[in-house]
């Protein structure tokens, strides 16, 4: 099941529109768990510019939700998520989207990736054996 719910969330990003969307999203749910003033916000290099387009409009919401000024939000140019997988190397390091904030002294981290939720889902719902 986890499997094929993984194919499935690769063709996530493949709409522009509603993955755009849900970029902001993240970034803004990651936002109000940190509650900072200052972020760094990593992506995978392919979403880079869906990422930065979003930053003003996603700063703006997150001020409206949390009542508070909007954040700085450093995006990190030389260290990107690992691509999404592809055929020949299933195995090695992948995601197939999302974000990963953090502080700016990095000590507090919310990964809010398409993996790290799947993964959250099918903990909870598989028993453990």
């Amino acid at each position: 099941m986890k499997e094929a719910a993984a194919k499935e969330l690769l063709l996530v990003s493949n709409n522009h529109q509603s993955y755009k969307k849900l970029l902001k999203d993240l970034i803004v749910q990651s936002l109000l768990r940190l509650k900072e003033p200052a972020v760094l916000l990593r992506c995978r290099k392919d979403d880079l510019h869906l990422v930065e387009s979003v930053l003003n409009p996603t700063k703006e919401e997150y001020a409206k939700k949390a009542n508070a000024h909007a954040p700085d939000i450093v995006v990190d140019n030389n260290i990107f998520l690992p691509p999404p997988p592809v055929h020949a190397n299933a195995h090695g390091p992948y995601c197939s989207g999302g974000v990963v904030l953090a502080s700016i002294d990095g000590k507090i981290v919310c990964e809010n990736t398409l993996d790290a939720r799947l993964d959250v889902v099918f903990r909870k719902k598989l028993p453990r054996f």
